[in-house]
């Protein structure tokens, strides 16, 4: 115990530095904010003294098909063969205003997407256009924003070509990402002549992501150390592999044109309180003074009334009525006499960090840890995988049932197996903690309910905090045990006999194992089993 419980408090205290030297300051105040709307209904009205026509959706039949438009993207050359799925309202006179959707996270695609409101803006007499997303060779943190601004405004452009399209009244729809590239297309393309905006995250991506996962980890109940997650998940220094996390979102131009905003009650994604005020405030900046609000009541992300991962769910009532008076009143230059915030009470239950950046170091650190300790794991895989081959082999060819691999010595082997098998138990059930939460921010995400009893993702924290200071403990018997064992061949003394030394390196008078194979595997497994403590401290499982 005198030489166990020391080497205890050096190893416990390590894993404590790390996990305090890695720790994230993350700010959350002010908590529970919320916006009183100016009138409870989200109806849009006019004056129209004059009568001109605005239809309702279902007032035209729709006829639909498809062109395809070759989008460059100039960073790279790469050409996407975009599918483009045109829907115009049959009779309708005049030209008619035109408006492009643009895709929110995934892979949208034109014919599985935005299916039901660009029918509906067709019936009430707009020509709307659904292409394929611009993806080319980009994933979710490279996705590149401005070169898909790019391709979307060829597809305004296409549609300010057509010869029943009024080319001075086509706008843009876009929803939760896409909100991030409609800035740099109004940005660049001065005669956009309206955006809808559906929850627009408002804030750069880093800061937007790192809200809503902060904010919805704590909904689905998962425990308070989780959070430890998010933060340093958050301050990924991920410049080096084209991360679009600190793209400049607050361009001047931005909501300079009349701008509907759409939220729902229920949408657990966005910061609605101080994205409301920023967009205000940029468009006001900017000369514009044209900004709708709406806040629809059990409305999810997409304005949809459940879960959104079930086919046929209906968007939040007048949603659609909503948006097509709104342009077309906007369009015909009336004025508007409804209150431009109105719906539900804006809520937000935390503050969008905005103090968030890229940490280099700690990056560095994590990457280091995380490749170094799986290295580790797989050469100990492989390793015990040669030695189940060689004892087979050993044990056919002797068939006396003594072949003999690793050699370990005084109990050595025993330990190591039980300390081996508990810490990757412990890891298996952070992993399963970590996985639970992540479904149900998922399911959260589309409009699902959290469950009542969080389970694994609440005890699992804990469990994992208690088995690895075990873990720990035993390591520390381990070592005290080969101090004592190396005290007894002469090498822990001072000075070391070398003789003894010679004899503990060249096997004569092992330690660990009588075999090198055993004492090799020894140090690898521990060095890869101490790699999974230094992960678990670099998350916070040592402080939290």
């Amino acid at each position: 115990m005198l030489v166990t419980v020391p080497i205890f408090i050096i190893l416990l205290g390590l894993l404590v530095t790390v996990s305090s030297l890695t720790s994230v300051p993350w700010a959350i105040e002010p908590t529970g904010q919320s916006m009183e709307t100016l009138a409870p209904g989200t109806a849009v009205s006019f004056d129209n003294p004059q009568g001109v026509a605005m239809p309702a959706k279902g007032t035209y039949r729709v006829a639909s098909r498809h062109l395809n438009i070759d989008i460059r993207r100039a960073e790279t050359g790469e050409v996407q063969h975009m599918r483009v799925l045109v829907r115009e309202p049959v009779g309708a006179p005049g030209s008619r205003p035109g408006m492009v959707f643009m895709h929110g996270a995934g892979r949208g695609m034109s014919d599985n997407s935005f299916g039901d409101v660009a029918t509906d803006f067709a019936s009430a007499g707009f020509v709307t256009a659904v292409p394929d997303k611009p993806l080319w060779s980009t994933g979710t943190i490279t996705r590149d924003y401005p070169a898909s601004a790019v391709a979307y405004d060829k597809v305004v452009s296409y549609l300010r070509g057509l010869p029943s399209v009024d080319s001075g009244k086509v706008g843009i729809y876009a929803t939760s990402e896409s909100t991030w590239i409609a800035q740099y297309m109004v940005q660049n393309d001065r005669h956009i002549a309206f955006q809808i905006l559906l929850s627009p995250m408002v804030y750069a991506p880093r800061q937007s992501l790192g809200f809503f996962v902060a904010q919805d980890f704590s909904l689905v109940g998962a425990h308070d150390g989780y959070q430890s997650i998010v933060r340093r998940l958050f301050h990924a220094d991920l410049g080096k592999f084209g991360s679009n996390f600190d793209i400049d979102v607050d361009l001047p131009r931005g909501y300079a044109i009349p701008t509907m905003v759409a939220y729902g009650s229920k949408d657990v994604m966005t910061a609605q309180v101080e994205g409301t005020a920023h967009i205000l405030d940029s468009a006001h900046r900017a000369g514009n003074r044209n900004v709708t609000v709406r806040s629809y009541s059990v409305g999810n992300h997409v304005l949809r009334l459940g879960d959104e991962a079930e086919e046929g769910t209906p968007l939040a009532d007048d949603y659609v009525n909503d948006m097509t008076t709104w342009t077309e009143g906007t369009l015909a230059g009336l004025r508007q006499t409804s209150e431009p915030v109105a719906g539900a009470t804006i809520h937000q239950s935390i503050a969008v960090p905005t103090e968030l950046h890229g940490d280099r170091t700690l990056t560095v650190y994590g990457f280091a840890i995380h490749i170094a300790t799986a290295a580790l794991l797989l050469v100990s895989l492989l390793m015990a995988l040669a030695a189940l081959v060689l004892k087979a082999v050993r044990l056919l060819r002797r068939r006396n049932g003594k072949a003999k691999v690793f050699g370990f010595l005084h109990g050595f082997g025993g330990e190591l197996l039980v300390i081996a098998v508990t810490t990757l138990a412990t890891l298996v059930l952070f992993a399963s903690g970590l996985g639970q939460v992540i479904m149900a921010v998922v399911r959260l995400g589309w409009g699902g309910a959290p469950d009542e009893d969080p389970g694994m993702m609440h005890w699992s924290w804990p469990v994992v905090q208690l088995v690895s200071t075990l873990v720990v403990w035993a390591w520390s018997r381990v070592l005290a045990r080969l101090a004592e064992v190396a005290q007894g061949r002469g090498i822990a003394q001072l000075p070391p006999s070398r003789a003894a030394i010679r004899d503990v390196v060249s096997g004569r008078e092992p330690v660990l194992a009588s075999r090198r194979f055993g004492r090799v595997y020894f140090w690898v497994t521990a060095a890869a089993m101490f790699g999974v403590l230094l992960v678990f401290a670099f998350w916070g499982f040592f402080v939290y």
